[in-house]
């Protein structure tokens, strides 16, 4: 950030008095400006033991399987951005349960909110997806996962449903994990 998006005056990046964190200061008008974690909505819809992915159609991790997920928006709550997420790009309607993963990303300044869903009716690719498929877990492509988080998620629910209990899951994904999907920088 370069200016103020108040009164246009240059920023600074500074710790402001009385606060533990650098942030962008305007000394024109006095306003702090905050930067929060993103919040990631989106669903793990299963219907008969299968669970619905997608195939990315756009970076980051173009052609990889991820659950349907994206960028909660204003003025909606995280079961609407989740369900939201999933018609866009699954085409497909589902009736949301209960949060199933809560997972941190302080690294990328990103939460994880993956709700149980039951896909109710079809789907399709939608303008975010390649292709979406039904997968068992042993048809699900292990190596093809688009993120740290989508593998956490899915293994889970495979563990949970031998046991038909499915609690909530919160956990950490850090700076570790990265070279991992996306390669040495």
């Amino acid at each position: 950030m370069n200016f103020c998006s108040h009164c246009g005056q240059r920023v600074r990046f500074a710790i402001p008095e009385g606060d533990d964190r650098l942030r962008y200061l305007c000394d024109g008008c006095g306003t702090i400006h905050y930067q929060n974690p993103r919040i990631v909505a989106g669903t793990l819809p299963v219907r008969d033991g299968r669970v619905l992915l997608c195939r990315r159609a756009i970076s980051p991790r173009k052609g990889y399987w991820t659950l349907p997920a994206g960028f909660m928006e204003n003025a909606e709550t995280t079961l609407e951005a989740a369900a939201r997420e999933t018609w866009e790009e699954a085409c497909a309607r589902v009736e949301v349960h209960n949060l199933y993963t809560l997972i941190n990303l302080p690294h990328i300044n990103q939460v994880y909110m993956i709700f149980l869903a039951d896909l109710k009716g079809g789907f399709a690719a939608g303008p975010e997806s390649l292709e979406v498929a039904m997968f068992t877990e042993e048809e699900i492509p292990w190596d093809e996962l688009a993120f740290p988080t989508i593998e956490r998620t899915l293994r889970h629910y495979f563990d949970d449903r031998l046991g038909e209990v499915f609690p909530l899951h919160i956990s950490d994904i850090g700076e570790e994990d990265r070279e991992r999907y996306f390669g040495s920088a």
